[in-house]
Order: C-alpha cells, then structure tokens, then sequence
C-alpha cells in the first residue's frame, strides 16, 4: 500500500507563491511518475501538472504553465509543486497521485493512488 500526504496548502494573497509537499511512503516511489490535480468548488477535477520518474520530464496544463514548477527528490520520496504568481482562479484542493508507470500523464486514470488533498486558497 502506498499512502501519500500533502502539505503546503494555505491563504495568500494573488501573485504570492506556495510551495506544496506531498510525502510518498513505501518504497514504490522512485519508479513511478507523478502528479498534481485540482479540483475548484462546483468543478470537476483537472490536471495541474505531471513528472516522469527521474524528474527529467515534466508536463503542465497550460493554465500553469510559466507559473508553477514541478519537482522531486528520490531519496526523500516527495515531489514538490512550487507555485508562483498565484491567481484568485487557482484556488482549489490540490492533490498529489501516482503514476501507474514510469511516466507522468494528465489523466486521471493513468494514477492509481492519491493523497487526501491540501487547500489552496487564493484573495484578490
């Protein structure tokens, strides 16, 4: 079983920045691909942003795109989204998931286990 935390999440002002965690126990982390998804009040959730692996791939949903930086660090078996620029439409409950493969894709179906989720809130 694979269980994974996310933190970070918070209230800050637009064009602030956060840094979220999310934390991956079980050694079935450093093969797999991860990524970020976000869900807004009355919307269905999205995909944010994906890592492959090694970190040496990477995909962002284009309304992040420039904004928001996806890492991770293998040994320490977390993957980090640093936001910047923060915009009022980003706020949301971000969750962190794993990838089924060594890749990071932008369905939802290709992860097979997810955090609980961390708020993120944003004023203008």
């Amino acid at each position: 079983q694979v269980q994974l935390v996310e933190s970070g999440g918070g209230l800050v002002q637009a064009g602030g920045s956060l840094r979220l965690s999310c934390a991956a126990s079980g050694r079935t982390f450093s093969g797999h691909g991860m990524g970020w998804f976000r869900q807004a009040p009355g919307k269905e959730r999205e995909f944010v942003v994906a890592i492959n692996w090694s970190g040496g791939s990477t995909s962002y949903a284009d309304s992040v795109e420039g904004r928001f930086t996806i890492s991770r660090d293998n040994a320490k078996n977390t993957v980090y989204l640093q936001m910047n620029s923060l915009k009022p439409e980003d706020t949301a409950v971000y969750y962190c998931a794993r990838s089924k493969d060594y890749s990071g894709k932008d369905y939802q179906n290709s992860y097979d286990y997810w955090g609980q989720g961390t708020q993120v809130t944003v004023s203008s």
